[in-house]
């Protein structure tokens, strides 16, 4: 028998201010009717996708089947039809969830698509494909989920300031969260500036939970003191604590006080990640746990059927006892050893790598779906698997220097801070700035070139630079006498490696338009030109550590 709409755990979280978002989208949710159920039934009054939904929606039934081989015959490319499925399903959800926009005044009712995880590190790109996924899309009940990388916090504030509403996603760290927190005013205060009604524009902040859990326990696992055992499962719920404090000492201050004199809507705190994944904790904690008025928790199928079962309410939401209490956990998890920064910068790379790979996997299903019946040869007779061939050759190759580029990046940075010379300690500097816009540049021609950004790479290239600095100097963990001359010699090469592969673009510059010669002549010149600064550095860091001096003798 059911239970009825107004009745039993999910009916009570609502009631308590939380409102109830499902983390899932596909067409058979659609076509078959179970989203409009769930609005009814399981008061779901949002949606939330990502590259993972949308890739295991792909894999099940066959509803995409038939779309996907007409944008084949139509000769779509791979890109392109990823973007008219995800479109077209979040279009439909939009739709489905249109009265409960209208019921709560634009509120909720909201249905959320990201952007291209491969432009993650990319300000522009982003905010280019954020304007498109709008404009496409068409429904005033869109979020445009864009991830809160560094370089993603310049895309946020510029859509915001057009008036896009956006959802801000993949937030661990308490202090990228006051960074997005600034990202969404400063998209405000240009909108007002600019004339746009602030209330129409809406936005939430999507806070990771159960991650931090995986990852912290792990972490404590591998300390394995009785000290850290007892810490374990309980980082996360405190980390969202701490973030929701954050919140309202935002919500206090002058800056936000004159937004919302002007009509500005609050950025919600979302709690995403809400899937337990340790079975032996409680299968709704990150639910019961997080119950506070005002917030959204977006939940897996499961784990919205989970608190339809059995789900509890705290006696009341978070106090200023809670939050003392949350400051002293993370405090506690410092003293045994988890470095929670690095805890944080570890998720952030690793949940990029997971919806670049989900993305990949996608753009590979709607390949073959595309072409199952199709084989296609050019006019020149070369056939398209040769072209395709090709083509993931070049993805490869860019992406080595890609993900060797950031570990360099990493390398050089480390290597000012560090550096024994203060001269060299400011070249050192300049230069990092320099290798950071140069690899910003190959990105750029990357996206010329239709070529993904694996940020998967990418992340394998700076976890491998910090892995490296177990150098072979003579020390173990601190520097030794040789730290720089072996630095210099390792930065010397990278410099190289990208001249060689500038002077392979510089070659296809020819026969390619979408390749500018004269960019990569700059770009080339460059790197010779940082070649022979680092070659100074060697040198004189080889004299200061290998050459005996010799004393004055008559």
């Amino acid at each position: 028998m059911s239970v009825p709409a107004d009745s039993g755990p999910l009916a009570a979280l609502s009631a308590a201010g939380v409102s109830i978002w499902l983390d899932d989208l596909s067409r058979e949710l659609l076509a078959g009717g179970e989203l409009r159920k769930m609005i009814t039934d399981k008061h779901v009054v949002g949606v939330t996708t990502n590259p993972t939904i949308f890739a295991s929606a792909l894999s099940k039934g066959n509803r995409y089947n038939e779309q996907l081989r007409r944008l084949g015959e139509a000769g779509s490319g791979v890109d392109d039809a990823v973007f008219a499925l995800t479109t077209d399903d979040v279009r439909s959800g939009c739709d489905a969830l249109a009265p409960v926009h209208e019921r709560t005044r634009g509120i909720d009712g909201r249905v959320s698509i990201e952007v291209d995880p491969r432009m993650a590190q990319d300000a522009d790109a982003t905010a280019a494909m954020a304007r498109r996924l709008w404009e496409a899309v068409d429904r005033p009940n869109l979020f445009i989920k864009i991830p809160a990388t560094r370089k993603g916090l310049k895309a946020i504030t510029a859509v915001i300031a057009e008036g896009i509403s956006v959802n801000v996603t993949l937030i661990f760290s308490l202090e990228r969260y006051r960074e997005v927190m600034d990202a969404h005013q400063s998209g405000l205060e240009q909108a007002r500036e600019a004339g746009r009604d602030l209330a129409d524009i809406h936005s939430v902040a999507s806070f990771f939970v159960s991650r931090v859990d995986t990852e912290v326990d792990h972490r404590l696992n591998a300390i394995g003191t009785n000290e850290a055992q007892v810490l374990k499962g309980k980082a996360a719920i405190a980390n969202a604590r701490l973030a929701y404090q954050a919140f309202e000492q935002t919500l206090a201050e002058p800056r936000w006080q004159r937004l919302a004199a002007a009509g500005a809507h609050v950025q919600r705190p979302l709690w995403a990640s809400t899937g337990v994944k340790d079975p032996s904790y409680p299968d709704t904690m990150y639910v019961s746990e997080l119950v506070i008025p005002g917030t959204v928790n977006t939940m897996p199928g499961t784990t919205l059927e989970a608190f339809a079962d059995h789900g509890t309410l705290p006696a009341h939401a978070p106090t200023a006892d809670d939050f003392a209490a949350a400051a002293a956990h993370l405090e506690a998890l410092q003293d045994v050893g988890v470095d929670f920064g690095d805890v944080t910068d570890t998720l952030e790379h690793e949940g990029l790598t997971k919806f670049e790979d989900s993305w990949r996997e996608l753009g590979e299903s709607v390949a073959r779906e595309m072409h199952a019946e199709a084989v296609s040869t050019n006019r020149t007779g070369i056939s398209a698997a040769d072209d395709i061939e090709k083509a993931r050759l070049l993805t490869i190759y860019l992406n080595d220097h890609y993900a060797g580029a950031t570990g360099g990046l990493e390398l050089v940075r480390r290597a000012a801070q560090a550096s024994t010379d203060a001269a060299g300690g400011t070249a050192l500097a300049d230069l990092a700035q320099q290798v950071e816009e140069d690899r910003d540049a190959l990105a750029r021609i990357m996206t010329d070139l239709g070529v993904p950004t694996s940020q998967s790479k990418a992340a394998m290239g700076w976890l491998a630079e910090k892995a490296g600095r177990l150098k072979p100097n003579g020390h173990i963990l601190s520097r030794s006498p040789l730290s720089d001359l072996l630095e210099a010699e390792s930065m010397l090469l990278g410099v190289l490696g990208k001249a060689a592969c500038w002077r392979i673009l510089r070659i296809l510059a020819e026969s390619d338009d979408r390749l500018s010669a004269d960019r990569l002549d700059t770009l080339l010149e460059r790197a010779e030109q940082q070649s022979d600064t680092l070659e100074e550095l060697r040198s004189a860091a080889a004299s200061r550590t290998l050459l005996p001096r010799l004393s004055n003798t008559r």
